[in-house]
């Protein structure tokens, strides 16, 4: 009976973090639109810096002002090998969104991201020598052929929008492996990743955001003609991305990386929706169709997913890519200090 109440606990744990995840990424989804679009502040790299420092500053709020966590200790030498290559790409990640969302719609955008779990497949393949049974490989084809469909009928079609968005599908794929990783293979908890990723990505974007965009921002500043109310806008999505970095890393401690690919596309249908009540964005009846087989490719994708994780491991079988697979990988991340508390 304990264990029921534990296992129900645990799964009621889940899907709350899923939802709240959810509503924090439709609300950065839609505020960066409108930042971009309305607010004709289009610069991506200092969009993503901000969100960065923002994240920065929360999980230090969190962690050392109001000890609602305790910090991880960690030593700078696995600082740089092990949190800074995931900082790296998570900051890609976020770049790649937001560049996308600067040139095609977000109901596009979010079409093309739900190719992530093609991408995570594929990726766990290659690199990570992983086996997948047929189903797995067929489950994607209505995925890849409904952003096939989409793309091909997409009336705001935009080739720099388009790549950028596919290339952060890999981007976010390589990222939640590499955080599934760090969270569950070396029991790091959500916040203090975001403590210790959020300052690498900052100085990672600094310096290209202030060369590249530094005197787009300036003379935005001297252009525009409420900075005060636009830059509160600004900050407020700042303020939302520390809440969906810090969503994103409890949904992948307490899921998969997987399940969180699965999960973030079943929130595609709400970012659409939401998108095309504030934006009115124009969205053909094919492109709608190469949505809606996009949606139920994922949802078939993670019912073969399902069916597959309660049948017996065969033995020999290539395990996920957290599993440590060298002794270099069994150090561990956290420091001797902080064991002997």
């Amino acid at each position: 009976m304990e264990d029921s109440k534990t296992s129900n606990w645990g799964m009621l744990r889940a899907v709350l973090s899923i939802l709240q995840w959810w509503a924090f990424n439709v609300t950065v989804i839609i505020m960066n639109k409108w930042i971009f679009q309305n607010l004709d502040f289009k610069f991506p790299l200092t969009v993503s810096c901000i969100h960065f420092i923002c994240s920065a500053v929360g999980a230090y709020t969190v962690i050392k002002l109001l000890k609602l966590k305790p910090l991880i200790e960690v030593d700078p030498e696995d600082r740089w090998r092990r949190i800074f290559p995931m900082s790296f790409v998570f900051c890609i990640n976020i770049v790649l969104g937001n560049v996308s969302l600067r040139y095609i719609p977000v109901s596009f955008m979010q079409t093309i991201k739900s190719f992530t779990p093609a991408t995570t497949v594929i990726l766990q393949w290659l690199v990570w020598r992983k086996v997948f049974e047929w189903r797995i490989w067929a489950s994607l084809v209505p995925i890849v052929g409904g952003i096939l469909l989409t793309s091909l009928s997409e009336l705001s079609f935009d080739i720099s929008g388009f790549c950028a968005a596919l290339f952060g599908c890999l981007a976010t794929s390589t990222k939640t492996i590499l955080a599934e990783s760090l969270l569950h293979g070396y029991k790091f908890d959500s916040i203090n990743t975001v403590y210790y990723m959020a300052p690498f990505a900052t100085m990672i974007l600094s310096v290209p955001a202030i060369l590249l965009e530094g005197a787009g921002v300036f003379n935005w500043f001297y252009t525009h003609e409420s900075v005060s109310s636009a830059m509160f806008i600004i900050f407020g999505s700042g303020v939302s991305a520390f809440c969906l970095n810090f969503s994103i890393f409890y949904v992948i401690h307490s899921t998969t990386a997987v399940t969180f690919n699965v999960a973030g596309n079943l929130k595609v249908a709400v970012a659409v929706l939401v998108s095309w009540l504030i934006f009115r964005n124009p969205i053909s009846v094919m492109n709608a169709f190469g949505c809606a087989v996009t949606l139920l490719g994922c949802t078939f994708y993670g019912y073969v997913r399902h069916k597959l994780s309660q049948q017996t491991v065969v033995p020999g079988t290539p395990r996920t890519p957290r599993t440590p697979r060298s002794l270099m990988e069994l150090l561990p991340l956290v420091s001797d200090k902080q064991d002997k508390i």
